[in-house]
């Protein structure tokens, strides 16, 4: 994922609200949202060249999402960081045991911000500082540095699911992830880029021929641990599918 913005409230009917795009080089395979083959359980996209995920939930109610960070020039990881994500949501371990089990082996994987939580708690860990914190009850964003770096698509994102979270919509949710306009240049960020891939990457929403928007996902876990998920994918040419997902299914 390149763009999170996340409400956790555990007192909460909707303790889990999520707003998230997928972005990535068009040309990298992968599966849209569903329940996978071998671990029926999961509820994610997959990966085809490296595998694992960037966002899923299980039906136990694990939740895992993964930002890369914006590094020019950071060493190429050991491994694939998308298993991170699919390592905690097959796993049995709570969200604190997984990033302190994590710890010791960051290093294997180019720079990442990781998301694990379960019904009880959420935790982020940057792979930069090396800290697991577990989160208190608010609205994040996370894009491709730290946890609410106040990048202009990130401030504009995290607002925007504020105002819907008194009754929140997967379709007002999905809208929030399309506005495709670019941050004023005076508000780029300078994280090693060229001006031209710094404007590219400051809409909520990325639309080029080669990289973009592959995926925006709406998520919404119920206190009764009901699911409600609604995933568009995109092309380089616009949309491609959508994917609907309620757990368990409606009778």
């Amino acid at each position: 994922m390149c763009l999170i913005v996340f409400a956790w409230r555990p007192d909460h009917i909707q303790p889990l609200v999520v707003a998230a795009n997928r972005d990535e080089f068009h040309a990298r395979p992968s599966l849209p949202l569903g329940q996978w083959k071998d671990a029926p359980w999961i509820i994610a996209g997959r990966d085809l060249q490296a595998g694992g995920t960037w966002m899923g939930i299980t039906t136990r109610g694990r939740f895992a999402a993964l930002t890369n960070i914006r590094a020019p020039g950071q060493p190429i990881g050991l491994r694939s960081r998308g298993e991170l994500p699919e390592q905690y949501l097959r796993g049995e371990l709570s969200p604190a045991e997984y990033l302190a089990e994590l710890a010791a082996r960051c290093s294997d994987y180019a720079g990442f911000n990781l998301l694990v939580g379960d019904a009880q708690s959420l935790w982020h860990l940057n792979s930069h500082s090396g800290e697991a914190t577990p989160l208190r009850a608010g609205v994040y964003g996370l894009s491709n540095a730290g946890l609410d770096t106040p990048w202009p698509k990130l401030r504009k994102a995290r607002a925007a699911l504020a105002d819907e979270l008194d009754q929140p919509d997967i379709e007002r949710l999905l809208a929030l992830l399309a506005d495709p306009r670019p941050a004023a240049e005076h508000e780029l960020p300078q994280t090693g880029v060229s001006l031209e891939w710094e404007r590219r990457l400051s809409s909520i929403f990325i639309a080029s021929p080669e990289y973009g928007t592959r995926a925006s996902t709406a998520l919404i876990r119920h206190a009764d641990h009901t699911l409600e998920i609604l995933e568009r994918s995109f092309g380089p040419h616009g949309p491609l599918s959508e994917v609907r997902y309620r757990h368990p299914p409606r009778n």
